[in-house]
């Protein structure tokens, strides 16, 4: 006997479901792929940017879309002051950060 769940269903099955992970180099490239698999799989996604606004905001766009929950963030991450005030934005946002993924 074959199951076949239901993307619903394996999104509440996901050890990821919830998680709020911030990607940071998000808007592009290999960073928009994690947040896109990462928001299948049921996580809460920060999309992080450094200069990129419009393709970091079509992401996050495309991730509700499918039915995921994410929010685009601007900041350089080799300034320490933009990167506490990344934390500080995505916690206010969404209370806690679970996972860190640095791909900038």
């Amino acid at each position: 006997m074959n199951f076949v769940l239901s993307n619903e269903k394996q999104r509440n099955m996901s050890t990821l479901n919830e998680k709020v992970i911030l990607v940071t180099g998000a808007s592009r490239g290999i960073g928009a792929t994690i947040a896109r698999e990462l928001a299948k799989a049921g996580a809460k996604v920060i999309v992080n940017y450094a200069g990129s606004k419009e393709p970091a905001e079509q992401l996050v766009t495309a991730i509700k879309q499918a039915g995921g929950e994410a929010l685009a963030l601007q900041a350089d991450v080799s300034q320490a002051d933009q990167v506490k005030n990344l934390f500080d934005a995505a916690i206010a946002y969404y209370g806690r950060i679970d996972v860190l993924i640095n791909n900038a």
